[in-house]
């Protein structure tokens, strides 16, 4: 049986869990000042609970971004330093996948527009439909895509800039109060691995959004 671990820290909360014996074991903190800071002893509490060591681990599963910088920084340093450590093969996914995914389950609904608050009147963008997750992008909040009224709105970006957001997407509907869970992503990791082999890349990456756009204006 594959022992998995999960972690998030790339939004406004900290978010870890083990995949273990066919259940999982989580921890999900919001509020707190530097959550992100609290990663590892999260990640010593589950693995303690389950009795396991780090190198135990057969995968480990993260959130490569995009989000808040440190927060991006943070969970990849982390897992970067585990996987490197003990030779433990890592699998990332991105933030937007992560909450538009965990919004379709519990929500039932086949069409979910996740908009992530970017700052600077700005919002991470993608859309995940049947299952399916569309490319994420950097955007206006005014300037999103037009979809249609059946869609549901996910994330921080539609507390922060609701007018916009609605008027562009014509999407009534939506959660702001909604983030990415560790959990989550140790779903989205199984049914990859159900479908690709096993990775052994051992080198996790973070996905700045920002940085791609700058580069572009600069051509």
């Amino acid at each position: 049986m594959k022992n998995i671990l999960a972690i998030d820290t790339c939004t406004e909360v900290c978010s870890v869990s083990l995949y273990t014996q066919s259940k999982k074991i989580s921890r999900f903190l919001k509020g707190v000042a530097k959550s992100s800071g609290l990663v590892l002893p999260l990640c010593d509490e589950v693995l303690e609970e389950a009795g396991l060591r780090v190198e135990d681990l057969d995968l480990i599963t993260y959130t490569k971004g995009p989000g808040a910088f440190t927060g991006v920084r943070m969970c990849v340093s982390v897992v970067q330093g585990m996987s490197l450590a003990f030779d433990i093969p890592t699998l990332g996914f991105s933030t937007l996948e992560v909450v538009g995914y965990g919004a379709s389950k519990k929500y039932q609904s086949d069409k979910v527009a996740i908009a992530l608050d970017a700052r600077m009147n700005e919002v991470y963008w993608a859309v995940y439909k049947n299952g399916e997750f569309s490319k994420e992008m950097i955007c206006k909040p005014g300037e999103v895509p037009q979809l249609t009224v059946d869609y549901l709105g996910v994330g921080t970006g539609w507390g922060a800039y609701t007018q916009a957001l609605s008027e562009s997407s014509s999407i009534k509907q939506y959660h702001a109060e909604f983030y990415p869970k560790a959990e989550n992503l140790i779903d989205l990791a199984l049914n990859h691995l159900q479908k690709n082999k096993w990775p052994d890349d051992n080198l996790p990456l973070p996905t700045y959004l920002r940085n791609n756009v700058a580069q572009k204006s600069l051509k």
